[in-house]
């Protein structure tokens, strides 16, 4: 890429997205464009052909997705798969329809197997069922990548897949029920260190930025409290606990969302698909010629800790100084899913920024 070449972002306001723009200027890139879901419906397929049309991309980078954790995958199934389907379907087109040099397509760890082998390899894609929670998101993920791979053995487009564990950083979603399990953790003890400080200025703050179900700091302190015992933060007396789902045992793996941009455009810098096809071939031999396949790269840290241990993590640097409550009538999900990032380090990237350290990063900027 050339530092004044037309890069478009999909999804450059959310978690992913406006980490990759953040990276993109840093390195001197200064033509990127992006639009809101307010100007653009990437699952409307003539309004997507009609932007590339008038912008013309020379780089596309699809962060845009609707996302969520175990709770929103689980509630709303239907609305994970088609969506998704629908924007990767639409941007992947019209890529090639307006000849995009490079397109960088994100998914997600969950694409892999319940029960896979630990780590988990890029090989190990469509080898045995999905968690069932998240089922309908990950069969979407893994169209995204098998629709990137076709178009480029069909048509000799240059996209390429990339898989990130679990992120976390500037811009992440702290919704109480659609949350992934980082951010949620911290605005629970958060929120939880207020109650116990009595803080209600501090909770009416919180509310006022991010309503909980309509509910915002200008409503009574019963209505606030309603919706903190809705989601496990309870005061009882001069107790404040916190409850959390499951039993804390699964393990999970983190990256900082500005390590996975790094990675990202390392990849658009340095990475075609015909070297991923070719490091295949070397890898398993002249078959990965003939069926190409598991062309994708996992960006993660190769190392993961108990969903317990993280908890009392952010607790600690929180200063949450109440009581966790896990309720184990709760799911647990997957119970390992600890990415093998042997590729991407082969091909020259590795990850900066340490758990506790951006940990501290984020929570001050949730704090501010």
């Amino acid at each position: 890429m050339e530092k004044n070449s037309k890069i478009y972002v999909a999804g450059h306001l959310g978690l992913v997205g406006s980490a990759l723009v953040r990276n993109l200027k840093k390195k001197g890139y200064h033509n990127i464009i992006g639009k809101s879901i307010d100007e653009l419906d990437l699952g409307d397929y003539n309004a997507v052909s009609k932007y590339f049309e008038a912008e013309k991309p020379e780089y596309v980078i699809l962060a845009a997705a609707k996302v969520g954790g175990i709770v929103a995958n689980n509630l709303y199934r239907a609305q994970f798969i088609f969506e998704n389907l629908q924007i990767q379907n639409n941007v992947v087109d019209n890529c090639y329809r307006f000849g995009v040099k490079k397109l960088l397509f994100l998914g997600s760890s969950c694409i892999y197997p319940k029960e896979c082998p630990q780590p988990i390899k890029e090989e190990y894609l469509l080898t045995d069922p999905l968690e069932y929670t998240n089922e309908p998101y990950a069969i979407a993920k893994i169209a995204g990548i098998k629709l990137a791979e076709s178009y480029n053995l069909q048509y000799g487009t240059n996209f390429i897949s990339v898989m990130p564990t679990n992120l976390y950083g500037p811009n992440d979603n702290y919704d109480l029920e659609k949350s992934h399990v980082l951010p949620a953790l911290i605005r629970k003890m958060h929120l939880g260190k207020c109650l116990l400080n009595n803080d209600w200025k501090a909770i009416r703050a919180d509310f006022n930025k991010k309503p909980v179900e309509s509910v915002d700091g200008n409503a009574e302190e019963k209505s606030i409290s309603e919706k903190l015992n809705k989601y496990g933060i309870l005061k009882e007396g001069s107790d404040v606990s916190v409850t959390l789902w499951g039993t804390g045992s699964p393990m999970r793996e983190f990256l900082h969302s500005d390590d996975m941009a790094d990675a990202c455009v390392y990849l658009m810098e340095n990475i075609d698909f015909t070297d991923l096809v070719e490091n295949r071939i070397k890898e398993v031999g002249e078959i990965a010629r003939k069926e190409i396949r598991n062309t994708h790269i996992n960006i993660g840290t190769g190392r993961d800790l108990t969903i317990k241990e993280l908890a009392e993590k952010i607790q600690q640097i929180v200063g949450f100084k109440g009581k966790l409550v896990w309720d184990t009538s709760k799911p647990d999900g997957t119970m390992r899913k600890l990415l093998n990032v042997d590729k991407l380090h082969s091909l020259g990237w590795k990850e900066k920024i340490q758990l506790d350290q951006g940990i501290k990063m984020i929570y001050e900027d949730y704090c501010q």
